[in-house]
């Protein structure tokens, strides 16, 4: 069987996008998403994002996401490529509202790109003086470091990704600082198992983390990742996060078939 996909990135974090409307993908089989995802041996990505019938008449559409470990959970970039992806398959519609693992979201097209809204984190745990905890869909550590550009990130990652507390479910690892008015930062993601160019979950959580230490005033942060520059647009309620949403580009980088 031949099994269609287009390939696309949000920021250089790179996903298989593939048309399930009908249902007829093998869920189930999880050494073939991780054969799609092996950058050596399939296709190549940080995950791969199916495009599934509505499960509600209010909904557009349903993601499906998979970290190349063919674990699941909520990606902030894999959802801005599923909701352009989703337009080149109905019609080039400028918005939608989508379910995903973690519940439902909106995305519309952005002048920056694709704008998606996220989870806000229901807290912030402070961990000690240079660490937090947020959870925007996926968990993730905020390491806050003189220069992210200076850690030799993998071992570093593992420090915490492999420790008694977060061995057995995972987290994501992001390190980063506060320079010039914008965050710079790097991540090292679960399920992966290395460093990514870019993380749209994590990089919601650190510009929620820079509003909560008081690095940005909000609303708008803008973050630099390795592959490119995106933004968190952040609204308030009594303390609390009440809207997020990240925004940056989502690029069509080409498409082909696969044998399953």
């Amino acid at each position: 069987m031949e099994l269609s996909f287009s390939k696309w990135h949000g920021t250089g974090n790179d996903f298989i996008l593939v048309d399930d409307r009908s249902g007829l993908f093998p869920v189930d089989d999880l050494a073939l998403v991780r054969r799609m995802c092996d950058r050596h041996l399939g296709i190549g990505s940080d995950g791969l994002v199916l495009i599934q019938a509505t499960r509600s008449p209010d909904i557009d559409f349903h993601m499906e996401f998979f970290n190349p470990d063919s674990s699941q959970s909520f990606c902030g970039n894999g959802s801005r490529c599923a909701f352009a992806y989703w337009r080149t398959l109905v019609g080039d519609r400028d918005h939608a509202r989508f379910s995903a693992i973690d519940g439902l979201h909106e995305a519309a097209l952005d002048p920056a790109g694709v704008r998606v809204s996220l989870t806000g984190p229901k807290s912030v745990e402070h961990v000690n003086d240079d660490i937090d905890l947020i959870h925007t869909g996926s968990p993730h550590l905020l390491v806050w470091v003189g220069d992210p550009d200076a850690i030799d990130i993998v071992p570093a990652a593992h420090r915490y990704r492999y420790n008694e507390r977060f061995a057995k479910e995972g987290v994501n690892v992001n390190f980063l600082r506060w320079n010039n008015g914008r965050l710079e930062m790097r991540t090292y993601e679960r399920g992966v198992e290395a460093e990514t160019l870019s993380c749209g979950t994590g990089v919601t959580a650190a510009a929620i983390d820079a509003l909560h230490r008081g690095h940005a005033s909000g609303p708008s942060v803008p973050v630099s990742t390795r592959g490119g520059d995106l933004r968190v647009d952040v609204e308030m309620e009594n303390g609390s996060v009440s809207k997020v949403e990240l925004i940056g580009p989502a690029q069509f980088v080409f498409r082909g078939t696969f044998s399953i």
